[in-house]
């Protein structure tokens, strides 16, 4: 089984800065492997443990610091990794990220079998990058996995959250799954092992050119959508009791408030 495994590095969200186009700043920013992407390589691990012949390849998209969680990957057991990375690929959206991500693995992996994405993006929040993949490939896809809960030759079977509960569903190879964050899971760490070959590991990159990829695809020439304007909400502060006041002061902190606005005007 050929896996292919979306990780993306973000800003560490105490820290983020804009560019002139309005999109998150990534060079020089302190930054992680996305938190829902650290379970899609977990899922990816599990299905190595069962079938030692997995071949796993982990793959981002961005700037030349990326390649340290391809490095981190790696280290916990993924075999290979990819750092797509160009300049004409800087301020694409979701559409054009997926456009890039779908081009690179048909050209690195055209006969995969899976590919799994973590849900969202903590710098986004978008949950549209998995899809869009989806679709470029025409592949059919399922999102919202909590489970990965078996698998043949030909199938996989997982659960998946909904509104009102748990759905089971079985698709067929090829497909993309996207992983939601379980919270009640220890992702593996790395051994030391791990750590040497992943700093031994050659990190392979692509461009645009090497992807074969359109210009008018990908970066900002390639993003139907854009930012017209990034701020961070202003926090208000209201004239809140301490909550270490006692119960009797925030009683009557309460009680005037509400007389303030007239609650008691009818009585």
């Amino acid at each position: 089984m050929k896996i292919a495994i979306c990780i993306k590095q973000v800003p560490d969200t105490t820290d983020i800065k804009w560019t002139e186009h309005n999109t998150i700043q990534r060079e020089g920013v302190e930054s992680i492997l996305n938190p829902y992407d650290v379970y899609a390589i977990e899922a990816a691990l599990k299905i190595k443990q069962k079938d030692t012949n997995a071949e796993l390849t982990a793959l981002t998209m961005g700037p030349a610091q990326a390649e340290e969680i391809l490095r981190k990957a790696i280290s916990v057991g993924v075999d290979r990794g990819y750092l797509i990375s160009d300049k004409k690929f800087a301020a694409a959206d979701t559409y054009a990220t997926g456009s890039t991500l779908s081009a690179a693995i048909k050209k690195i992996i055209p006969d995969f079998d899976m590919i799994i994405c973590g849900q969202f993006a903590i710098d986004g929040d978008t949950a549209q990058t998995g899809p869009t993949v989806a679709n470029m490939l025409n592949i059919p896809q399922i999102t919202y996995v909590k489970e990965i809960e078996s698998f043949d030759e030909k199938t996989v079977t997982v659960l998946r959250e909904v509104e009102d509960g748990v759905e089971k569903l079985t698709a067929e190879f090829p497909v993309l799954l996207c992983l939601l964050k379980k919270e009640d899971e220890e992702p593996t760490r790395a051994k030391i092992n791990g750590i040497i070959n992943a700093k031994n590991a050659e990190i392979t990159t692509l461009t645009m050119d090497d992807i074969e990829l359109a210009p008018e695809r990908a970066g900002l020439k390639g993003s139907p959508t854009y930012v017209s304007k990034a701020f961070r909400p202003i926090q208000k502060h209201r004239n809140v009791p301490p909550t270490e006041a006692s119960p009797e002061s925030q009683v009557i902190f309460l009680y005037n408030k509400l007389h303030e606005l007239g609650a008691f005007d009818n009585e």
